[in-house]
C-alpha cells in the first residue's frame, strides 16, 4: 500500500537536525536535505499535481521537544501527510551534554505515541522514518548541534540504546497504520557496499548521497 498525495495536499516533514538541515537559511524553508529532494523530485514527476511542502524540524530535538511545540508547529497547520524522523537525540550520545540524561525506550515510545494520537484522530496520513546510526570509524569533535562525536566503543553503546527505540517506532507504525521507512536497515545495507562514511560522514547526519537515499525511499511510499 502507498499513500496517495492528492493535488492541493499539504505535506509536512518534522523531526531533528537530519530533517531541519538548515531550513531557516533556505528561501523555501525546506532546508538542504531530503525534504528538498522529495519536493523537487515530486515537482519534476507531477507538474500537474501541486503540493504544499513544509518543514518544521529543529536541530537537536528529542521527542519531548517535539511535544512542546506540536500544537503550534504541526497540528495547527492541519497537514494531510506528516513525515517524522526523530530518535537519535533520544539516544545516550546526548548524555555527553551537560543537560543530557538517559531516556528509557518506554518513555520515548510513550511520548512518540502522544505525538501520533491526535494526527491519527484527524485522519492524517503518517510516515515514520526509523532513527539510524551508521558504524563510522571514530571521528573526534562535535557535530553541528554541539553533541560529541566519538569512537567505535561509544557508538556501540549508542547502538545498544538506539535499537529498542527503533523497535518502538516500528510498533507505533503498526499501531497507527503508518507507513514505515526502514532507514536503519536501508543504511546498513548501503554501508555494506559503499562504506558508512559515504552515506553519513559522522554516522548520524547524511551526506548528499545519504539524503538522496532517504528521498528515494520516501518517494517509494507515495503514489
Amino acid at each position: 500500500m502507498t499513500i496517495t498525495i492528492r493535488p492541493g495536499s499539504t505535506v509536512m516533514f518534522t523531526g531533528d537536525s537530519i530533517t531541519d538541515c538548515r531550513r531557516r537559511l533556505s528561501e523555501d524553508g525546506l532546508g538542504a536535505g531530503y525534504p528538498l529532494r522529495v519536493a523537487g523530485e515530486w515537482g519534476l514527476r507531477h507538474p500537474d499535481r501541486p503540493v504544499t511542502w513544509l518543514n518544521t524540524a529543529d536541530a537537536g530535538d528529542k521527542v519531548r521537544d517535539l511535544e512542546a511545540r506540536w500544537q503550534a508547529d504541526v497540528l495547527d497547520a492541519r497537514p494531510d501527510v506528516v513525515s517524522i524522523l526523530v530518535g537519535v537525540n533520544d539516544v545516550r550520545w546526548h548524555t555527553l551534554d551537560p543537560e543530557g540524561h538517559l531516556i528509557p525506550a518506554r518513555d520515548f515510545e510513550a511520548g512518540y505515541d502522544r505525538l501520533l494520537a491526535p494526527l491519527a484522530e484527524a485522519g492524517t496520513e503518517l510516515i515514520l522514518i526509523e532513527p539510524f546510526l551508521l558504524p563510522v570509524a571514530g571521528v573526534d569533535g562535535v557535530d553541528e548541534v554541539g553533541a560529541a562525536i566519538v569512537g567505535p566503543e561509544q557508538r556501540e553503546e549508542w547502538r545498544t540504546d538506539l535499537d529498542p527505540k527503533i523497535q518502538a517506532v516500528r510498533r507505533l507504525a503498526r499501531r497507527y497504520g503508518a507507513h514505515l521507512l526502514a532507514a536503519d536497515g536501508m543504511f546498513a545495507e548501503l554501508a555494506a557496499t559503499g562504506g558508512a562514511g559515504h552515506w553519513a560522514a559522522d554516522g548520524v547526519h547524511p551526506t548528499p548521497a545519504g539524503h538522496a537515499a532517504l528521498a528515494a525511499a520516501w518517494l517509494r511510499l507515495v503514489a
